[in-house]
């Protein structure tokens, strides 16, 4: 975090990155100092409502980000700014959404938790669009416009007012990732868990956090034994509403590579859900994306897979991804870091946040995990240190085969379990 009286005293010059947040209502002149450097710009939990009109000015910006402000609307001051490509304003107020207003440099673009009812329909001309966040605002429909965003992969719609998904969106060649929980639209199975009170849980050390919620260790008086326990923050987050994931998470059923939904908790405004306690040698299989790869997982710098680790972690994925389909649940989320692994390769895949439930006639829901799944599996044989062997052929030749950008020629996860014979030979 920087402050107003480092840049005022000049200890900020030549500083690509800038971030504060001191409640400011309007754009401080002092940021001038950085027009020729600047590259990020980071202005998120603020009480600003406007934007100057000359932030074309910032050459070089890249990123910009306006998150927890006071926007009613997406301020018309970037179409000039052509090296921007990353913009963010979730948890503002805002409701309007003008025409023409964004540079094509776009590619990320975040509005989340706002309260916009209609996009523009020129957001189709966001050619490099590949991530928009959209979750938690009032959308009824999609602009057929958008079909025209060729590249989008990851595209998150829960908790609008959406009565269909479109039928182009199901067809676009690279969209891997989607999420839709939480609209008129969207398929809800319920399955019941037997319920907890938090009295007859002990809290112990914290174990991770995520956009929904953190997850502890704790002792269940009820089961005698160690759980985890997801308590959800309840909000919108970037996937959704907290109960859409809940009832995803009870809706997975059992399975060898998915973490065992023991209990629920629903009390005090409070919402939880107790877990199967996976042991501390799992770790996470990869990072979460960042600035730079987009919508691509990030990994530990040295890091390989062994053939066999590669064909464990894409035999448990495709059982799993088989298991959640087959019940009409798509995971949303299939990347490296939702994976917890240990040394012999034994594999969860969890976090449902971005899990959505459809009708299971329609593969073409499907088709778009199986386009993660290879995505995936790219990532991973990239990493590979064994790659002259027929299986890691094999592999290579399914991950592009998943991710093909003519959709009907992806297999199914039912077919890619019957090919197992054939790929890992």
């Amino acid at each position: 975090m920087n402050t107003l009286e480092e840049l005022r005293l000049g200890k900020l010059k030549g500083a690509t990155r800038l971030k504060l947040s001191e409640n400011l209502q309007t754009f401080p002149e002092e940021i001038y100092s950085l027009v020729d450097t600047l590259e990020i710009l980071d202005l998120s939990f603020n009480e600003l409502s406007f934007l100057p009109n000359d932030l074309h000015r910032f050459t070089k910006l890249k990123i910009a980000f306006f998150s927890n402000n006071l926007f009613t609307e997406v301020p018309n001051v970037f179409q000039s700014c052509y090296r921007l490509y990353m913009l963010g304003f979730k948890a503002n107020k805002i409701e309007t959404f003008a025409e023409d207003i964004l540079p094509t440099s776009i590619s990320w673009l975040i509005l989340t938790d706002n309260k916009i009812k209609k996009l523009p329909t020129s957001i189709g001309k966001l050619h490099k669009l590949q991530k928009c966040a959209l979750a938690g605002n009032q959308i009824e429909t999609l602009p057929d416009e958008m079909k025209n965003c060729q590249k989008l992969e990851l595209l998150r719609l829960s908790a609008n007012n959406l009565k269909e998904i479109p039928y182009w969106l199901l067809s676009l060649p690279k969209l891997s990732w989607l999420a839709f929980s939480g609209n008129p639209c969207s398929g809800l199975q319920r399955f019941d868990l037997d319920e907890v009170e938090f009295k007859d849980l002990n809290l112990q050390e914290l174990l991770g956090e995520g956009a929904s919620g953190e997850i502890y260790k704790a002792y269940s008086k009820v089961h005698e034994e160690d759980v985890a326990i997801k308590i959800f923050k309840g909000a919108v987050t970037s996937d959704g509403y907290a109960k859409d994931e809940m009832n995803a998470y009870m809706s997975t059923g059992e399975h060898p590579h998915l973490i065992k939904v023991m209990a629920k908790i629903e009390e005090d405004n409070r919402l939880g859900l107790l877990l199967e306690l996976i042991p501390p040698c799992y770790k996470n299989l990869g990072n979460p994306p960042n600035f730079d790869t987009c919508t691509r997982d990030t990994f530990e710098e040295r890091i390989s897979f062994s053939i066999e680790s590669i064909v464990a972690i894409s035999k448990a994925m495709i059982s799993a991804s088989f298991h959640l389909h087959s019940r009409g649940l798509m995971h949303g989320d299939l990347y490296a870091h939702n994976i917890l692994i240990n040394k012999e390769n034994s594999c969860y895949l969890g976090d449902f946040g971005a899990a959505s439930f459809y009708d299971v006639g329609n593969k073409d829901f499907e088709k778009i995990e199986v386009c993660a799944f290879g995505c995936l599996l790219e990532d991973l044989l990239t990493l590979c240190c064994e790659k002259q062997s027929r299986v890691y052929d094999n592999l290579k030749k399914l991950s592009s085969r998943c991710m093909s950008e003519k959709i009907d020629t992806r297999p199914l996860f039912s077919e890619m379990l019957v090919m197992e014979s054939k790929i890992y030979l």
